[in-house]
């Protein structure tokens, strides 16, 4: 058969005054890019587990979401995408189907409504996809009729085994930032988070060698390539963590990557992570304040217990030399208009290189929107296409939704003027200059008296 796999991706938003800001804001404009240049690695990771004798072909839907002509020519499309997309994705099954050509979907939003999905494809996969796509591919190989195939149903996914992502069907295509997947999962439960809503096993990692075996297929594809690790929280095992940039120093690649704030406890990890060629760690900070993460964490209450030494634990990670992108969500319930101000000043005081603001966004299958959904704070259920992180779709407990929408434009303006990201910028090397220079001159002295 002729396989397509289709990815839909990026960073989206529907409110027109914040799509207006986001063109005068460098900050905002440049990670959207660099979400939206990245490649699908759960498609790429399918066309690894796809049976031999077919053809696949990876492909992207065009930036006014249009499918590629050359799909119509498949016999199985796969269709990758998010819940902010999954409407244009619905679009895209039903037109393909009505031409003649199977569809299969997946993914997040597709492993918590599958009935949904199941209305618009052929076959639906629910869950982690390795095991359930060779089973999609037979039964369209076959001509079976729809169905859903659950991961639950299948031997857990050993991801010490995984084969390396198809990422040679990439070859003819402009990427520089490439995604390798390190670990599946994190051990902490936040109740916003939809990143783990379909992985029903614990907290994975795979084996340093087979993550230095995909890089280095990567590079083999593009040299200079920049890895972004695919994860939800890299070093929860620090010791691990350690081997991996170990081996991943003398390859000379730039990464990045999402962790938690406990990275900071180890002083080893932090400059192995440094001397591997880290740019920048994606941190979860949520809110300036300890107060208004209280119970956002719902194993052990990790972010509550760890707010009150994130000023000390930003400064460990930044005179390490990695800089570090702090998210924060506004619109938590113990937040009130003040927020928006504490927000600006904590990361002015802590010098954060990066900071990234986003709504608090109840994305279906997440505690967050079953808690919302029976306290009646949903504006517009069901309104998947407002999963954005960028539009307001709940009602705040402490302002209205106006008064959240108004701050956090206010907040965005301040946060990614050229002349916030320039000062933020410049001090993070100005005060890694200063350490540099205080650490020789002390190495000198130590030098002098050995």
């Amino acid at each position: 058969m002729k396989i397509g796999l289709l990815a839909l991706s990026g960073i989206r938003a529907h409110d027109p005054e914040l799509l207006k800001l986001g063109l005068t804001l460098p900050g905002f404009v440049e990670r959207s890019k660099q979400v939206a240049a990245l490649p699908s690695l759960g498609l790429l990771q399918l066309a690894a587990a796809t049976p031999p004798g077919h053809e696949v072909q990876y492909f992207e839907a065009s930036e006014d979401r249009a499918e590629p002509d050359v799909l119509y020519d498949c016999d199985l499309v796969a269709i990758s995408t998010f819940s902010a997309q999954i409407f244009e994705a619905y679009s895209i099954a039903d037109r393909l189907r009505a031409a003649g050509v199977k569809v299969a979907m997946g993914g997040l939003h597709v492993s918590v409504l599958p009935e949904e999905a199941a209305q618009h494809a052929d076959y639906v996969a629910v869950g982690e996809g390795e095991h359930v796509w060779p089973q999609i591919v037979e039964a369209a190989e076959r001509g079976a009729g729809r169905r859903i195939f659950c991961a639950s149903d299948a031997a857990p996914v050993d991801v010490s085994r995984l084969p390396v992502p198809r990422y040679d069907l990439l070859e003819q295509r402009p990427y520089n930032r490439f995604t390798v997947q390190t670990s599946r999962g994190c051990p902490w439960r936040c109740d916003f988070c939809a990143s783990t809503v379909m992985l029903s096993q614990r907290y994975r990692k795979r084996p340093v060698e087979d993550v230095i075996r995909d890089v280095i297929a990567i590079r083999r594809l593009r040299p200079n390539a920049f890895i972004e690790f695919a994860d939800d929280n890299t070093f929860v095992d620090k010791q691990w963590g350690k081997e991996l940039c170990r081996a991943l120093a003398p390859l000379g690649v730039k990464w990045f990557t999402e962790t938690d704030i406990s990275v900071a406890d180890d002083e080893e990890l932090l400059e192995l992570i440094a001397s591997s060629g880290c740019r920048q760690l994606l941190i979860g900070l949520e809110s300036p304040e300890g107060s208004a993460l209280e119970g956002l964490e719902l194993r052990a209450n990790f972010k509550a217990r760890r707010a009150e030494g994130y000023v000390e634990a930003i400064e460990r990670i930044q005179r390490a030399g990695v800089t570090v992108n702090g998210c924060f969500i506004l619109g938590l319930d113990h937040q009130g208009p003040d927020v928006f101000a504490r927000v600006l000043e904590f990361v002015e005081r802590t010098r954060l290189y990066e900071a990234q603001i986003t709504y608090l966004t109840a994305f279906p299958g997440t505690p967050l929107y079953a808690r919302l959904e029976a306290e009646g704070r949903l504006l517009e259920p069901r309104r998947w296409e407002l999963c954005t992180l960028f539009d307001v779709n709940f009602r705040p407990a402490r302002m209205t939704p106006q008064e959240l929408r108004a701050g956090f434009f206010e907040l965005t303006e301040k946060l990614y003027s050229r002349e916030a990201l320039e000062r933020r910028r410049s001090g993070f090397f100005s005060d890694l200059r200063a350490r540099q220079r205080t650490h020789g001159s002390n190495a000198a002295v130590r030098a002098s008296r050995a």
